[in-house]
């Protein structure tokens, strides 16, 4: 956490994940709290132990030790597929539209350049397509389209976030595994719980 535990109070959803604050953290606790009085916020706590914090919060979701990814991919997969979040600010400022080099691939739990008897990565299919580099300082209308890459040049972008070897289509898809069918499974957490949760973070992605 960058800011300081003061600002909490502004939230209006606040998810705590197999942490228990209200005893860890009393005194900044009280910002969870006047949050939750003062602004109507939402807290969800996801345990596999019932605390004091689910004690307070609106939502507690008992769930298995160790299913954390599973939990939150479930969350990423609800708003990515709802295009729940904040369009202008993930085209322009986040990684989304670069596109990464053909031959990147994930399949059966591994990435692509995986050696198992190094039980290591070759990285080198994880990077992102580039473009040649901008003309040198002097030269007329000098353009670039995103931030330099390990190689040579710039990230290729693509901003309407279509193509499929794009950073948005390709986390699109991996996280496309996480339905709430699954997350239950894997997590233990009930369908519609899980649903009333994902909704919740879905809101909190209008500007």
């Amino acid at each position: 956490m960058t800011n300081h535990w003061r600002d909490i109070k502004n939230t209006d959803l606040i998810l705590i994940n197999g942490a228990n604050p209200a005893e860890a953290h009393p005194v900044g606790f009280q910002w969870f709290m006047r949050a939750k009085l003062d602004r109507g916020a939402k807290i969800v706590h996801a345990d596999p132990r019932f605390t004091r914090t689910s004690a307070v919060a609106d939502m507690y979701l008992r769930m298995r030790v160790g299913t954390d990814v599973a939990y939150f991919g479930g969350l990423i997969n609800h708003v990515l597929q709802n295009n729940l979040f904040h369009d202008a600010y993930v085209r322009n400022y986040t990684n989304a539209s670069f596109i990464v080099k053909e031959g990147y691939a994930f399949k059966d739990g591994l990435f692509s350049g995986y050696n198992a008897d190094k039980r290591s990565y070759d990285i080198s299919t994880w990077a992102y397509e580039s473009i040649p580099p901008p003309p040198s300082p002097g030269e007329a209308n000098a353009t670039r389209e995103g931030p330099a890459t390990s190689g040579s040049g710039f990230a290729k972008r693509d901003m309407t976030l279509q193509d499929p070897r794009s950073v948005f289509q390709l986390m699109k898809a991996h996280y496309s595994r996480y339905t709430p069918e699954v997350v239950s499974s894997i997590t233990g957490i009930p369908v519609a719980d899980f649903k009333k949760v994902a909704d919740l973070v879905g809101q909190m992605g209008q500007p």
